[in-house]
């Protein structure tokens, strides 16, 4: 397995975010983790990118245990995350945006050459790339959310909620690219998502989380027909 999180607890003071939980994510996969609002599913992601110190558990990226690394150190090791909300830095260019996300990378050349695969990813970035980033749209700052992250060439990229606050024809737009990422480049995909629909159209497999709890898992083809899935998530 290319991520393994073993028997994980997450507490902000007396609050248990996140109780017992183990997943996993093999090489090549989409894996969507479900769950309402307050469930933990992004408490857990920024445990596994190093935002988050968990009580106790173990969290292991390709054969190494990451759970004390710092997060610059797990960027740095191929494991990027997009932060639910976008999180671009509003007040620099596009352009500038892009640069931040490949700060470990040393040689200039090898800067403009991924600047080149984000913009051919994402044309529109390319016309906007002297645009400040806070005047972009909501879509198009997901397009530079996920650009960015993709400067690293990650090996595993964490998603959370990249649909939020989009408008219909984005959202199928900006699954469509979580897709292509994951088939034509290689990269293994935890995603964060609300959208259990589509979301369960692009996973291979899914996790459902209820109270910081592990409540359902299985096969994504298996789970969007589950009763349980359907009433909760699908409006069945």
């Amino acid at each position: 397995m290319l991520l393994s999180v073993e028997q994980l607890n997450v507490a902000y003071g007396a609050i248990k975010a996140v109780q017992d939980l183990s997943l996993e994510v093999g090489e090549g996969e989409i894996v969507a983790l479900l769950g309402a609002n307050g469930a933990g599913k992004t408490t857990t992601l920024r445990t596994i990118s190093g935002l988050i110190r968990p009580r106790s558990g173990r969290i292991v990226y390709d054969g190494r245990v990451i759970t004390q690394w710092p997060a610059h150190r797990i960027v740095a090791a191929g494991l990027v995350h997009v932060p639910e909300g976008r999180r671009v830095f509003a007040p620099l260019t596009v352009r500038e945006n892009l640069e931040l996300g490949a700060y470990t990378v040393r040689s200039g050349g090898d800067v403009e050459a991924r600047m080149r695969e984000v913009f051919a990813r994402f044309p529109r970035l390319e016309e906007r790339q002297h645009q400040l980033a806070g005047t972009l749209s909501g879509g198009e700052q997901q397009m530079l959310a996920i650009g960015r992250a993709l400067m690293t060439r990650p090996r595993l990229l964490l998603l959370d909620e990249p649909s939020l606050g989009l408008a219909p024809l984005l959202v199928r737009e900006i699954f469509a690219t979580i897709k292509e990422i994951n088939q034509r480049d290689g990269v293994t995909i935890l995603l964060v998502e609300q959208n259990a629909h589509q979301a369960l159209q692009i996973a291979h497999r899914a996790y459902v989380l209820e109270s910081g709890r592990m409540a359902l898992e299985g096969p994504a083809a298996r789970l969007i027909d589950d009763p349980r899935v359907q009433a909760a998530y699908l409006g069945a």
